[in-house]
């Protein structure tokens, strides 16, 4: 494996790992990135890099963003947002892999993007639900807030330092699965 390969996969998963936090933002990044010749896209998916599509995808963030800052509306998009989250995650893995047999690109695609992007947004959605139940939505522009601007500060850090990206993934993923534990009901071992 080559060092840009390596570097790409790093790439996909952090800007999957931000599709977590918001669909569009990401996808807007990539977009700007290979529009401005910083990052090269697989063949299938130079139209990322094009003008209509970063204009496209800019609005889209936009409407993304403010759209979170709506309490109850935040909650009926993070519904929406699981299964695209997952189809994102998958979608920027695959455009970024670089140099590798397609069966190996799709299954990493599916695996380590889509399943990452899911797992993010699924713990996303589940803080925002309980933000709701405890605070009516007082806090949700709040959470909303931070979870934009992680998407950001991981996607820009996939397109410029991709391991660094990676760390910050791992470092999310963590204190998602400790929060997990910390929640999940226990089972009484007394016998």
């Amino acid at each position: 494996m080559t060092q840009e390969t390596i570097i790409s996969i790093f790439l996909g998963i952090g800007l999957a790992a931000s599709t977590g936090f918001r669909v569009f933002l990401p996808l807007f990044v990539l977009s700007l990135a290979a529009h401005f010749g910083l990052w090269e896209l697989n063949d299938n998916w130079v139209w990322i890099g094009s003008l209509a599509a970063v204009i496209t995808l800019g609005v889209a963030t936009l409407v993304e963003i403010f759209a979170y800052f709506i309490p109850w509306v935040d909650n009926l998009l993070d519904s929406v947002a699981i299964p695209l989250a997952a189809i994102a995650g998958t979608a920027v893995m695959v455009s970024t892999v670089a140099n590798l047999d397609p069966v190996i690109t799709w299954s990493l695609a599916i695996i380590a993007g889509g399943g990452t992007a899911t797992a993010i947004k699924g713990a996303n959605a589940a803080g925002r639900l309980t933000s709701t139940a405890t605070t009516g939505g007082v806090a949700n522009p709040l959470v909303s807030t931070v979870e934009t601007g992680t998407a950001a500060v991981v996607s820009t850090a996939s397109i410029f330092v991709p391991v660094v990206a990676t760390f910050l993934v791992i470092i999310i993923l963590a204190f998602i699965f400790s929060i997990y534990r910390k929640l999940r009901p226990r089972k009484n071992r007394k016998t």
